[in-house]
């Protein structure tokens, strides 16, 4: 901050607006960014007076450039490459510059009749009328005070020096062209110049031999040698006569002359020429010829502002623009507003796209546009069905859903596809034997014989045809069930055995049929024989799926002696005699609640369809001696199946 800033801030004064342009001048002489200078107020007002003065001193400066470039070098080739704002403000001021110079060497008048911008023509008339190329500082005083010539009343307006008037920003000040408004004063026989800030009449007719136009207009003789001037005087006296007769017609009241033209007295006669007055952009002669007149370019028939409204200025026009334009100084039309670009995010929900005069919102996918036309509501896709089962809405998009048994697709997401349950990795267990697959969900198959679904519609569970009656046994056998089917056996007794009820010994897990020792008188074989009966029981084993440990299949159970063991008590034996194929089964002991129980177990895995008959030993043993002995015979069928 300036001292004086600063004794403003320790007195608590308010910043002026001064203060805030002078800071901003001080910037743009550093060449600093003028969109980013650190602001000493936090007025909006003393914002864009720092940044506007700050951007007025870099464009003089960069014009500065552009015409001592033209002068220095007489070419702008340097500046051709250049796309920059600088670059090109600094090419505009060189080439405008040439133009002037070249209307210079050409001997042209410095007020050219071009249509170029209001800048282009202060450089061009500057660089024509500065003739000095030493004069480079006058020359940017010069350039800068064209816009200038105004000061401050004190209540935030603005008048112009004599010579200028107001732009129509209410802060800069322009030239009055006196010549073309016709407010100058120069006589009969005098061409008007405008100048900066005035204007100069100039005589039309030389002043002649001997005579030179002097800066107040007037002729002034020039100074002969004794013999010229005798001679010119010689000539004079001689002419004197001829003039003290002549009439000069041009000083007659109303003029010979008609209008827009001047009269000029010869010996004898006058003759008329048409006042050569010369109107800028935006004027035309009138019909007398004598005056510029302002042109309404509104009234044209060309459609000036092309369907804007037009209003009619002194020299110029300006176009009342329809909303969604903005008035272009500089190409004089109207220009669209791209709203999307100057209220980003503030005009529609989603997206903005600019017309011609206006802008139009759309919304993203999943989105239509409201009533309004600026947001967006939520589209409900499921209500157009885009998926193959069940729909679910949610913001901005939907989600397919399946019904049980199917799964959705990885391809388009919207399409259920049916699950294969039996081809899962546990397909296998879904059902006990056969898996069919259908729409949405699967059905179990059993074998076509000796087994039905479970109600749980997985299991097989096998039928039990001696039970329902569909066993074929004959009245003279026995129907044994076993796992998908049943057998049909006829089981006699040996010789000296008889069928009896139960027995101490009783075989869990099975049906079974006992015979019973029964020796004819003076039988001795039959007395000696140690085996006191035979048995005969069925059992069906599945093919175990997994057999990892020993499977007990079989319970031998016989009630124990309530003084066992003793020494006098016989001990139980049990021995596997026939039967054990591959030795798959063997036999242990123990004591289960007072009870002796000799279990059959299978130790190694078996693979049906398979059968074979166990025949089973239980002895007594007393002493080391057999007592009595009873032989069991398990019948066994091996399943095809694991159920």
């Amino acid at each position: 901050l300036s001292l004086r800033q600063l004794v403003r801030l320790s007195k608590n004064c308010p910043v002026t607006l001064d203060d805030c342009c002078k800071d901003g001048k001080e910037k743009g002489t550093d060449s600093q960014d003028c969109t980013r200078l650190p602001l000493i107020s936090e007025s909006t007002t003393c914002r864009i007076a720092q940044e506007q003065c700050c951007v007025a001193v870099l464009e003089d400066n960069i014009c500065s450039n552009g015409i001592n470039m033209a002068k220095d070098q007489g070419s702008c080739d340097a500046l051709l490459s250049g796309s920059t704002c600088e670059t090109k403000t600094a090419k505009v001021c060189c080439e405008c510059c040439l133009l002037g110079r070249a209307a210079q060497e050409q001997g042209l008048t410095c007020d050219l009749n071009l249509s170029v911008s209001y800048q282009c023509g202060l450089v061009s008339r500057a660089c024509c009328m500065d003739k000095s190329p030493e004069s480079d500082g006058n020359l940017e005083v010069y350039v800068e005070n064209t816009t200038v010539w105004c000061h401050c009343l004190g209540n935030n307006t603005c008048s112009c020096f004599g010579g200028y008037k107001l732009k129509p920003d209410g802060k800069n000040c322009e030239d009055i062209n006196e010549c073309l408004l016709g407010s100058h004063h120069c006589r009969t026989g005098e061409r008007c110049i405008n100048t900066l800030g005035s204007y100069r009449c100039q005589r039309e007719i030389s002043c002649g031999t001997g005579y030179e136009l002097t800066d107040s207009n007037t002729c002034k003789g020039h100074s002969l040698c004794i013999g010229e001037d005798l001679l010119f005087y010689k000539s004079i006296r001689s002419l004197m006569f001829i003039f003290s007769s002549d009439i000069n017609e041009c000083l007659s009241g109303t003029g010979p002359c008609p209008p827009g033209q001047v009269c000029f007295n010869t010996v004898g006669s006058y003759t008329c020429q048409r006042n050569s007055v010369n109107c800028g952009r935006g004027y035309h002669l009138n019909a007398e010829g004598t005056r510029c007149v302002d042109i309404d370019e509104c009234a044209g028939p060309d459609n000036t502002c092309a369907g804007h409204g037009c209003i009619n200025l002194v020299g110029t026009y300006r176009c009342e623009c329809r909303t969604g334009f903005i008035f272009n100084s500089i190409t004089r039309v109207c220009d669209d507003i791209n709203e999307c670009r100057h209220y980003p995010g503030r005009l529609c929900a989603h997206k903005c796209e600019n017309i011609l005069g206006s802008y139009k919102c759309s919304c993203t996918t999943g989105f239509k546009l409201a009533s309004d036309g600026r947001n967006c509501d939520d589209i409900n896709e499921c209500e157009s069905g885009p998926c193959s089962q069940e729909c679910a809405n949610v913001y901005g998009s939907y989600q397919c859903y399946c019904r049980r048994g199917y799964q959705l697709s990885d391809v388009d997401g919207i399409t259920c596809e049916d699950i294969d349950e039996c081809a899962l990795p546990t397909g296998g267990h879904i059902c006990s034997y056969r898996c069919h697959n259908t729409p949405g969900s699967f059905q179990c198959m059993c074998p076509m014989k000796g087994y039905t679904l479970a109600p749980n519609g997985r299991s097989c569970q096998d039928v039990d045809e001696c039970v329902t009656g569909t066993h074929t046994c004959s009245d003279t056998e026995s129907c044994f069930n076993v796992q998908g089917g049943f057998r049909c056996l006829n089981f006699d007794c040996p010789p000296n055995y008889r069928r009896s009820g139960e027995t101490t010994a009783r075989v869990d897990r099975s049906d079974t049929i006992r015979c019973i020792k029964f020796c004819q008188p003076n039988d001795i074989s039959c007395v000696l024989d140690p085996v006191h009966s035979v048995s005969h029981t069925v059992i069906s084993l599945p093919t175990f799926r997994e057999f990892t440990k020993p499977e007990e299949i079989v319970f031998l159970r016989s009630i124990t002696p309530s003084h066992y063991p003793h020494v006098d008590s016989p001990d139980i034996v049990y021995d596997i005699q026939e039967g054990n194929v591959q030795n798959s089964f063997d036999i242990i002991k123990r004591f289960e609640h007072g009870m002796i129980v000799g279990v059959i177990r299978q130790v190694k895995p078996l693979v049906g369809p398979l059968s074979t008959v166990l025949k089973l030993a239980m002895n007594y043993v007393t002493n080391g001696v057999v007592s009595h002995r009873n032989i069991i015979n398990v019948h066994i069928y091996v399943s095809e199946f694991w159920f």
